[in-house]
């Protein structure tokens, strides 16, 4: 079963990991990277930027665009993995490993089926 793993944040998480030292962090990203891809459960995961955010809303059919990823919450969206694993069990234990668990939400997310053409 295929599920995203979505790393939420705001400036005290990077604040904080960045106090922690932020090389140590990205080290854990690498070795867990590094283990689920040997186990054959990593599709895909990366970190995300904020630079050049936009949110895009439509209002009776005109775009409106705004700078920023942000909407109307205080973390935002800085990352994800994608993983095939057995179950949810599974994807919450890799969730929890992830660097940024004891200051931020990790959301996970199962993806639906496919549906046929």
């Amino acid at each position: 079963m295929k599920y995203m793993l979505l790393i939420y944040g705001n400036q005290e998480t990077w604040d904080t990991l960045h106090a922690q030292g932020i090389d140590g962090v990205m080290e854990q990203h690498h070795q867990l990277s590094a283990e689920l891809k040997a186990s054959g459960e990593l599709v895909d995961g990366i970190g995300l930027t904020t630079v050049n955010a936009r949110v895009v809303r439509v209002h009776d059919g005109v775009p409106a665009v705004t700078d920023g990823p942000f909407t109307e919450a205080k973390e935002v969206l800085a990352g994800y993995y994608v993983v095939d694993c057995a179950d949810l069990e599974r994807a919450t234990e890799i969730a929890a490993r992830l660097p940024e668990a004891p200051y931020s939400p990790i959301e996970i997310r199962e993806f639906t089926a496919p549906t046929e053409s």
